[in-house]
């Protein structure tokens, strides 16, 4: 069998991690330099001449990232906010726009809004679970990218990607998907028409909470975007180093089981916030009520591990809340073993308030780990009390 027709595990077990020819280990080694030893000028050995341009860990790494993908190939980053500020290099110039989420994760907004502004790059806002709203923000000849989440953090909105990939192509534009908060083992974008996958790998790739990494997969058949990328990411430098790269492909192995776990914790999580009268809105792709709920069905595994939800009694009450959890970590980030709970308005979305992206103040975001689910909820009983 080729590697395209293995299931998603044994990609994410075997793509990249050959045992070692010499030793026969299992577990790719780490290439912990920074220079290689050349036969003759200019005789490089299999393609290493210094570890910014490619290091054998790293390459393993972005070997694995576009055979779970789905993709032609992969790029491993030192963050996520790397991976995006080089792709945004990469494929836009002065004079272009760009359409984010009216909901994005605050470090995109602030990347968008604060850094690729000042080039001449102009941006507009659109609601993702709207092909037509995202339509109605082309601006023809002139937008070149549209970027989405789906699901967007934090407010779970979810995005009909092979209708925006439609909408992108109509006009031109790449389609680029964070696929952070779905994962790899829960959607694949590229098969549904986007271009490019982009991840925080700190988060369930990574799974561990011990390493901050990010990565994009470029789709079948865009060999000149998959190019431009490449000399990006070797020009810029922001890659991920040896050890990063390590742990995340280590992270990628067990990624299925972990989700499901996820899944499983996070829907029983959902059922207790339902039954209590002082939340006021929850919001997770996997109800029924939520209105992005058929299409997150019809395009993701399962709805993934993410939950947020508002509280009765304003933004003190759910600060207070928050404060009282003991088994819950009080931590930005998400996508780990552990459980974790948050107020965007004051964490992860300082740096969309008084915009338009601004976050309810009365918000609680949980990303739900793999504990005992009856410890997870005792704790949340505790704490909203």
């Amino acid at each position: 069998m080729t590697n395209e027709q293995h299931g998603f595990s044994t990609r994410a077990i075997h793509a990249g991690s050959e045992p070692d020819p010499r030793t026969g280990a299992v577990t790719p080694a780490i290439y912990q330099t920074s220079t290689y030893k050349q036969d003759g000028v200019g005789g490089f050995r299999e393609g290493y001449e210094y570890s910014r341009s490619a290091n054998p860990t790293r390459t393993a790494l972005e070997t694995c990232l576009a055979a779970i993908e789905g993709g032609s190939r992969g790029f491993a980053f030192a963050s996520g906010l790397a991976a995006e500020d080089t792709l945004m290099r990469a494929v836009l110039q002065p004079g272009d726009h760009m359409i984010i989420p009216t909901d994005a994760y605050g470090g995109t907004f602030r990347l968008v809004d604060k850094v690729v502004k000042r080039w001449g790059v102009d941006y507009s806002l659109a609601k993702v679970g709207q092909a037509d709203a995202i339509r109605g923000e082309i601006r023809p000849g002139v937008t070149k990218l549209i970027w989405i989440e789906t699901p967007t953090n934090p407010l779970l909105g979810i995005a009909d990607i092979a209708a925006v990939a439609q909408v992108a192509h109509e006009v031109g534009a790449l389609l680029v998907v964070d696929n952070t908060f779905a994962s790899s083992y829960l959607q694949q974008p590229l098969a549904l028409g986007a271009d490019v996958v982009m991840h925080s790998t700190t988060k369930y790739a990574g799974g561990h909470s011990d390493v901050v990494g990010g990565a994009l997969v470029v789709g079948e058949g865009k060999d000149e975007l998959a190019e431009t990328v490449a000399f990006h990411q070797n020009s810029l430098g922001a890659v991920a180093g040896p050890m990063d790269s390590w742990l995340v492909l280590r992270g990628l192995k067990t990624l299925a089981v972990r989700m499901e776990a996820h899944c499983n914790n996070a829907e029983k999580v959902v059922e207790y916030l339902q039954s209590r009268k002082d939340v006021t809105n929850i919001y997770y792709p996997g109800l029924e009520s939520h209105p992005g709920h058929d299409i997150a069905a019809k395009q993701m595994k399962r709805f993934g591990g993410m939950i947020s939800f508002q509280l009765d009694g304003g933004e003190q009450n759910a600060v207070d809340a928050i404060g009282r959890t003991k088994v819950w970590t009080l931590g930005e980030s998400l996508g780990g073993v552990e459980s974790l709970i948050e107020h965007p308005a004051r964490m992860t979305h300082a740096s969309v308030r008084g915009t338009e992206l601004e976050v309810p103040a009365d918000l609680i975001r949980l990303s739900v780990g793999i504990e005992d689910v009856d410890d997870l909820i005792a704790d949340l009983d505790q704490a909203l009390r």
